[in-house]
């Protein structure tokens, strides 16, 4: 149980293996990252057998940029027949897990492996029971099982409070067929990793305000609406009819980067491609000045060293919010949704919230 295995977006894998590698470095877990180029995931090999735990106990996994699921464990080989009796002697040593998770990777041979897996975890299920070694009202780990091919398989651990909410970390939302544009998804993901679901209702909701920076057509506007918010969209670009038909939107042809609202509004979302120091800067103003007390911006990255410069650019922001002396929880994921961006979630921590109705 030497390895912490990670997911994340095909071509990303040198950006995990670099984020993981600095927090080890720092948390002193000796060991060496891995990963083959478009493979879709990477490992920590630690040197020592409690390196991944340790990993995993000090970190938390929301937290981390660019995996989108992680696990301890190793990989176990399967034959063609018997998968099931091999699986179960492999777990016979581990603790009784309280759910399983069958997973693959994001590339085509995953999508492929995708029916086996559903065909095998049903009878996997009932013999993991049967054994005594999956008992889902329990609190063990969750059994993590990310199969390569049908001949090999990841035997991993995570706990379900410090691990992805959705296999393969991949949310299964619905696109909307009346919002404007396949972006509107960013935006719901984002709400989906960066507020607790019982905290939409306080956060989320129709006595607030919010702007649109870079608007048009209204993808992101699309969810601020749908909850309920006033929204101010800002863009020279055309609107959706759609969107201005529900009188919630008032559209402004302005440049996002210049302008700011008259008084505090609750939410800043913003997704203009965009230099991504820019875009910092953007966030840097917005919080800092108190214009808003959440906000989302998409971060576009650059060709190399993505990871290193996504780091500079959170320093720099912190350093920013310490320098005016103001509080600000800062977080950033590389979304599902996202493809060559990060997106970004700050909220003011030293702002009332306003009163709602």
């Amino acid at each position: 149980m030497n390895t912490l295995f990670m997911h994340c977006r095909p071509g990303f894998e040198g950006e995990v293996c670099s984020e993981i590698s600095d927090h080890a470095a720092r948390l002193n877990v000796a060991g060496y990252a891995k990963a083959k180029p478009q493979s879709a995931c990477a490992e920590f090999i630690c040197h020592e057998p409690e390196g991944p735990q340790r990993l995993m106990r000090e970190l938390r996994f929301a937290e981390l940029i660019f995996p989108r699921q992680w696990a301890r464990g190793e990989f176990v080989p399967l034959p063609e027949s018997d998968r099931i009796g091999v699986l179960l002697e492999h777990l016979s040593n581990l603790p009784t897990c309280s759910s399983v998770w069958l997973e693959v990777l994001d590339t085509n041979d995953g999508k492929e492996l995708s029916t086996f897996c559903r065909k095998f975890e049903v009878p996997l299920r009932k013999a993991l029971i049967k054994a005594g070694k999956l008992q889902e009202d329990g609190n063990g780990p969750r059994l993590l099982l990310t199969f390569k091919s049908g001949r090999e398989v990841f035997v991993g651990l995570a706990d379900a409070d410090n691990s992805a909410m959705w296999p393969m970390g991949i949310p299964r939302l619905k696109f909307p067929r009346e919002a404007p544009s396949r972006s509107t998804l960013k935006l719901e993901e984002a709400w989906h990793h960066f507020i607790p679901r019982d905290q939409w209702d306080a956060r989320l909701n129709g006595d607030m305000t919010g702007v649109d920076l870079g608007a048009a057509p209204g993808g992101w506007t699309y969810q601020l609406v749908r909850r309920g918010m006033l929204v101010t969209a800002i863009d020279n670009g055309p609107m959706a009819e759609s969107l201005m038909d529900t009188g919630l939107v008032q559209h402004l042809m302005a440049d996002g980067f210049t302008f700011k609202p008259k008084q505090t509004v609750d939410w800043m979302v913003c997704d203009i491609v965009e230099k991504p120091a820019r875009n910092a800067a953007l966030l840097e103003t917005w919080l800092g000045e108190g214009l808003c007390r959440e906000a989302v911006v998409n971060l576009k990255l650059p060709m190399k060293q993505r990871y290193a410069e996504v780091r500079r650019l959170l320093d720099r922001i912190a350093d920013g919010f310490k320098a005016r002396g103001v509080k600000v929880s800062i977080g950033c994921k590389q979304l599902y949704h996202d493809r060559e961006e990060v997106t970004c979630h700050l909220r003011r921590l030293d702002m009332k919230p306003r009163p709602s109705h």
